[in-house]
């Protein structure tokens, strides 16, 4: 008993002997990954100390008074990691107050004409109805998405101005300072965030579009390059996630939604920063980013394909894997250059996004045609009726090799399918595998014409792709593309007509 207890104390105190080393290691790591924080984290610290100010000054705290503690909370509340965050937190906030403030002015002004009772009875009744009418308004989806801070913010302040008022002589006052001080907190907010490091809404959205085409890109030449190459083995369910890379690269685009629409959001707020000086097409990114979770969905039935409990045998496989490889990777260039022409706000290359898809598209289909077999199976009766046969003869084989384990002539039949399993696994030559896949069972085949089936549907999802990027950069007035070596300017609008893409604008 007491060594175990020892045993654990000395683990614990080898344990908080580690303890700064890794609080260090994940600060230092945190910092690294993106420099940002530690520049927003200065930010609010310097804003903080700078409203902290009307307190620790005295001729400060004598013009504003306890009001300046809201300051302090405006900056802490309102201060977000990007301009345009602030600025709709900071808007909503001062113009919520403000708001508020003169309401409950009118409302005060108005019930002391009538005595105290029915003022008291008045302030009760104007709670109740500023109460209920702006909660309901919060459910309308336009002002939820917009407005719904500022609306709260309304509420409160409205709330404690009133009653307070019946309590305070002076309610003009106490108004005043609190606008004043909120105010005041919320230009120091949007001022550090517009001229001091700005971190920009658009910029993070714009930036987040890119990395998850490339992350798309990296999932669908993993998948086909996996599937060819690996062996068959149990793969754990659980450990996916963990260990798959695959995995994480489509999973950061399926759990976008959210985010995406945050950032354009806040994107609508922010100024026109750029030296273009166009406006962010914050809503035709959120358009791409649903097409590319559409895309993506693709990708998961693909990544599907890697753990079906019925697969096709490798050698199978092999007949088929350099126009599967091939469309694999015209698939990852067009997705890379689109990427690409995102980041670099230009329009896409058309070369590479059509002329090359639909010559890999052709070899995968002239790779089926050779082997008609293989997934319509025999067609004659004779050839049928021996499949038949030969699959009873080997299963009474196996039954048989199963009944009489001990055998002579059951261990030499296991060694010679042993053996011939290892053989079938090599790659089949063409004029070799005649004979192997007229004896294949059809099951055996529908993996692969699912896999191929899910390839193909990734290549006419990719269209609705490059059409979405290619509105975005009309909308975006991204510039034009030019030929590396002739500086050759490409009529995209005229090649968008040609291609009888849709003729609307993206939506705003």
């Amino acid at each position: 008993m007491m060594a175990d207890f020892s045993k654990k104390t000395q683990i614990y105190v080898e344990k908080m002997k580690r303890f700064p080393g890794v609080i260090c290691h994940k600060i230092w790591k945190v910092g690294r990954d993106d420099p940002r924080r530690l520049i927003h984290a200065f930010k609010v610290g310097f804003s903080l100390t700078l409203v902290s100010l009307l307190y620790l000054m005295e001729p400060l705290f004598k013009g504003v008074g306890q009001n300046a503690i809201w300051a302090v909370m405006t900056v802490v509340v309102v201060l977000e990691f990007t301009a345009g965050a602030t600025i709709c937190k900071g808007l909503n906030r001062g113009f919520g107050t403000f708001l508020a403030a003169v309401l409950a002015f009118v409302f005060e002004f108005i019930a002391r004409e009538y005595g105290k009772v029915f003022r008291a009875v008045f302030i009760g009744a104007s709670i109740f109805l500023i109460g209920t009418s702006t909660t309901f308004l919060r459910f309308f989806p336009k002002i939820k998405k917009n407005y719904d801070y500022g609306v709260l913010i309304f509420l409160l302040t409205f709330n404690l101005i009133t009653v307070s008022s019946y309590r305070v002589d002076d309610i003009l006052k106490l108004a005043r300072g609190r606008m004043y001080t909120i105010a005041i907190g919320s230009g120091v907010c949007i001022l550090m965030s517009l001229f001091i490091f700005p971190n920009w809404s658009g910029e993070d959205l714009h930036n987040s579009t890119v990395s998850k085409i490339e992350g798309l890109a990296k999932s669908v030449e993993a998948c086909v390059n996996k599937y060819f190459t690996d062996e068959e083995s149990d793969i754990e369910i659980d450990n996916i996630a963990d260990h798959d890379p695959i995995y994480k690269n489509y999973k950061a685009v399926l759990d976008s939604k959210s985010t995406d629409e945050t950032l354009a959001l806040h994107a609508s707020w922010e100024p026109r920063h750029s030296l273009p000086c166009h406006k962010f097409p914050s809503q035709q990114y959120v358009k791409l980013g649903g097409v590319l979770r559409h895309f993506g969905y693709g990708i998961v039935a693909l990544h599907g394909s890697l753990q079906t409990e019925i697969r096709t045998p490798r050698s199978v496989r092999q007949l088929f894997k350099d126009p599967c490889i091939r469309l694999a990777s015209e698939v990852t260039a067009a997705l890379t250059e689109l990427a690409t022409s995102i980041r670099n706000r230009r329009h896409c290359s058309p070369e590479i996004l059509t002329e090359h898809l639909q010559q890999a598209l052709q070899d995968l289909n002239t790779a089926l045609k050779s082997q008609p077999r293989l997934f319509l199976g025999p067609n004659s009766p004779s050839k049928m009726q021996a499949l038949v046969s030969a699959t009873t003869r080997q299963r009474l084989e196996h039954q048989t090799s199963n009944l009489k384990p001990d055998s002579p002539s059951a261990f030499d039949h296991h060694r010679k399918s042993k053996g011939g399993n290892e053989v079938e696994k090599r790659v089949l030559r063409p004029t070799l595998s005649k004979l192997a896949i007229t004896s294949l069972e059809f099951s055996e085949a529908l993996p692969f014409a699912a896999f191929a089936a899910l390839l193909v549907e990734l290549v006419a999802r990719l269209d609705i792709v490059i059409e979405e990027v290619e509105e975005l950069g009309r909308v975006a007035c991204f510039k034009e593309f030019k030929d590396g070596g002739d500086d050759v300017v490409v009529d995209v609008e005229r090649r968008r007509t040609e291609i009888n893409l849709p003729s609307s604008a993206g939506a705003e």
